[in-house]
């Protein structure tokens, strides 16, 4: 089969498109026909060396967390799903990801695809799915009438918790640059704050019950976002290499997220999407072979919105 591997840490350059053997499943485990994987973040940062600690992978290393496919092979073990059944996913980080034609995954990390969209489209919901649902609701505690501020919510995290934010019941407060604003507007924000004209300290005049942090900001500004916060709030932040700011004094929390896989979570998610109450956004469509010029876009900051990789059927 075909996969995209690298061998070794590096730029973009190191990924190479080549033939490998085709995964046996494992007990316990499921081998998925993979209809898509799709590009995050985490992906670039594994690839250049910079995660080795928290994510610690075996070379050669195939990328690709988010998986969308139809089950084709069961190990020992597996009850509960067929072969043909159509799964999303979220693989170990560490582990060998789904950019490649087949793909292992631990049963427990699969949950039906959802009916609404397109197979492969659903490769867009897992990992940044679980990410908005985590920070708001695992960590924000977000209830109905609560008052949040989504700071850089026009990526793909973004337009997710927006979603699921307003779903709750909650005042979202947006900020998104003049490209991203119209979309951040129809996920439901009720409030826009253009970040490229406006500071977001200035703009917020009420405090909120969470600010959630999803932008790569300088330290300053994440640190200014605890100021907007009630007493007893919270700050999540999802760019791990700024610890979240705090303040014992009125007791606003500050919490790091970094997600993690969770098939009931996701379930929640794809029942959401098939009543029509959580839109699945894809950007861009990308070949699995163009997997290399992809990450060296992301590289030079020229992605944006949520892409999708899929293999060839070959």
């Amino acid at each position: 089969m075909k996969a995209v591997r690298f061998h070794e840490y590096g730029d973009p350059s190191v990924l190479r498109y080549e033939d490998v053997e085709q995964p046996v499943p494992g007990a316990g485990e499921i081998r998925i026909r993979v209809a898509a994987t799709s590009f995050n973040s985490v992906d670039g940062n594994i690839r250049g060396g910079f995660m080795q600690g928290p994510i610690p992978v075996v070379l050669p290393h195939t990328p690709g967390i988010d998986v969308a496919g139809t089950v084709d092979a069961l190990g020992e073990g597996v009850a509960g799903i067929a072969v043909g059944d159509d799964v999303i996913g979220f693989l170990p980080m560490d582990g060998t990801g789904a950019a490649a034609q087949y793909v292992l995954a631990p049963a427990e990390v699969l949950t039906p695809a959802p009916k609404s969209v397109p197979l492969a489209d659903a490769a867009a919901l897992p990992l940044v799915g679980l990410t908005a649902h985590q920070a708001l609701f695992d960590h924000g505690k977000l209830t109905a009438g609560q008052r949040v501020l989504i700071n850089g919510a026009g990526g793909a995290v973004g337009g997710y918790a927006v979603q699921l934010a307003k779903n709750a019941g909650a005042h979202v407060i947006a900020t998104a640059g003049p490209r991203s604003s119209q979309a951040v507007t129809s996920a439901g924000a009720d409030e826009v704050i253009d970040y490229t004209t406006t500071s977001v300290t200035v703009a917020v005049t009420e405090p909120v019950d969470l600010a959630l942090n999803l932008a790569p900001v300088a330290p300053d500004e994440l640190a200014s976002l605890v100021t907007l916060v009630r007493p007893g709030g919270v700050v999540v932040n999802t760019t791990v290499w700024m610890p979240a700011p705090s303040d014992e004094e009125r007791d606003v929390r500050g919490i790091d997220l970094f997600v993690r896989s969770d098939a009931d979570q996701l379930a929640q998610l794809v029942a959401l999407a098939d009543r029509g109450e959580l839109r699945v956004d894809v950007a861009e469509r990308v070949p699995l072979a163009d997997l290399p010029a992809l990450h060296a876009r992301a590289a030079d900051g020229a992605v944006h919105g949520k892409v999708i990789v899929v293999p060839s059927a070959d």
